[in-house]
């Protein structure tokens, strides 16, 4: 195998910075939240230039296309040039965050933590629906 040509999907994650470290980028591929061409990967497959890679890392998805190889994890600058995202994902993108911050908005954080009290209330309200 040639490092120019391909290199294992696990390790080429983790240097593009789509994970953190590389055994969380061995977790998704071979927990089925990677797929190169369509088709569900393991941690070992081997990605190549020009494959379309799908990823979904919680709630967000990325379609991708691999534009340029490497084992070595790098400046973020750098790890951007390895990849181009397809129009269609970052439009799916925007939306899903457009709908969070909408599904937040109404929602306000309290002005201070419970009291005790505050806390005792609390517990008895959700024991009485049990």
């Amino acid at each position: 195998m040639d490092d120019q040509q391909q290199i294992r999907i696990d390790k080429w994650l983790w240097a593009a910075r789509f994970f953190k470290t590389r055994s969380l980028a061995t977790k998704a591929a071979s927990g089925g939240k990677v797929f190169v061409n369509g088709r569900r990967s393991k941690p070992s497959k081997p990605v190549k230039i020009d494959d379309k890679l799908t990823i979904h890392k919680g709630r967000v998805e990325w379609i991708i296309v691999v534009l340029g190889l490497s084992g070595r994890r790098g400046p973020a600058t750098v790890a951007r040039t390895m990849y181009e995202e397809t129009g269609e994902s970052i439009q799916n993108r925007e939306e899903q965050r457009q709908e969070r911050s909408l599904f937040y908005a109404g929602q306000t954080m309290p002005a201070k933590k419970p009291s005790k009290r505050d806390r005792r209330k609390i517990k008895d309200f959700i024991r009485k629906g049990e």
